[in-house]
């Protein structure tokens, strides 16, 4: 059964996540580059970026982490001030800087989606499978270090209820890999969840304590075959007119793990007004969701 949305209109295309404060505002960033909040009645500017602003999280001291696409990992305060926190690694410009958790020290774990592709061609990333994605932390003192690569399209963050491990989405394989932090796994890697029923975006922990993932679009018959096809056509597909390029199909479906990786919900929401949920945010029994395609974000209930 599909659960009825409510689609609030955001003043910009592509509100790709969401973001909830204390108040029930809700925060969200667009292609323009500009970081909205949305309340009851009204939209409020709060900052622009400059770049392509995708997930958000709070940090300790109140600002609200972006990871830009474009510019990297950056800090914005409430009076739109933007510090970059990190623009690269080695030497070499993040490349698609995508979602972020913030662990209760102020670590900062981020995906870095792939070092081949921008965001302008995430589809070739998405087919071709590069399997260039990272996950980094940033340590409260400000060291960097990369954590994991290989991974095919590196996306949605979050962290364990207790930070013993960090959940990562992988897109083009459509599973979450746990990275174990602390324990006896310390430093170890398994999954979270595997063979998810579409491609995971952002991932996020709700205020119910679980995980929620979105599922942007349902497993593609026509992607898979292009996944295992030979690398000279899987890179020929970037060339083909959009028109004839796959693409995301209309739908608003999240899942909600716990720790252990129950699956615990799994929600469709009615796609006909909002689709391709590609944020999502828990909040005191409320869903929000972002869309990398609407100028709009929605909600719905769990239960």
């Amino acid at each position: 059964m599909q659960i009825p949305l409510t689609r609030i209109s955001v003043p910009g295309h592509g509100a790709e996540d969401v973001l909830v404060d204390d108040d029930g505002s809700v925060l969200t960033g667009t292609e323009d580059g500009v970081i909205h909040r949305i309340t009851k009645d009204r939209a409020v500017t709060v900052g622009e970026t400059g770049g392509r602003p995708l997930g958000l999280e709070f940090l300790p001291d109140g600002r609200v982490l972006v990871c830009d696409a474009q510019r990297g990992l950056l800090a914005m305060g409430l009076d739109g001030a933007v510090e970059e926190l990190v623009t690269e690694f080695e030497g070499a410009s993040m490349r698609f800087c995508n979602n972020a958790a913030v662990s209760a020290a102020g670590d900062i774990w981020f995906s870095d989606s792939s070092t081949v592709y921008g965001i302008a061609d995430w589809k070739a990333d998405f087919v071709e499978g590069t399997r260039t994605g990272r996950l980094f932390v940033r340590r409260a003192n400000g060291a960097v270090e990369k954590v994991l690569d290989g991974l095919h399209f590196a996306n949605g963050v979050a962290l364990s209820t207790d930070e013993s491990f960090v959940a990562v989405a992988e897109t083009g394989a459509r599973t979450v890999v746990r990275h174990w932090i602390d324990g006896p796994l310390a430093g170890t890697q398994d999954y979270l969840a595997t063979e998810l029923p579409g491609y995971p975006d952002n991932i996020s922990r709700g205020s119910d304590g679980l995980i929620w993932v979105s599922i942007a679009s349902p497993r593609d018959p026509v992607v898979q075959r292009l996944q295992n096809a030979p690398l000279m056509v899987r890179r020929a597909v970037k060339h083909i007119p959009e028109a004839l390029q796959p693409k995301p199909k209309r739908t608003a479906r999240v899942q909600a793990y716990d720790d252990a990786g129950l699956l615990i919900h799994d929600l469709q929401g009615d796609a006909t007004n909002f689709h391709m949920a590609t944020g999502v945010r828990e909040h005191n029994g409320t869903v929000w969701l972002g869309s990398l395609h609407e100028p709009a974000i929605a909600h719905m209930c769990v239960s």
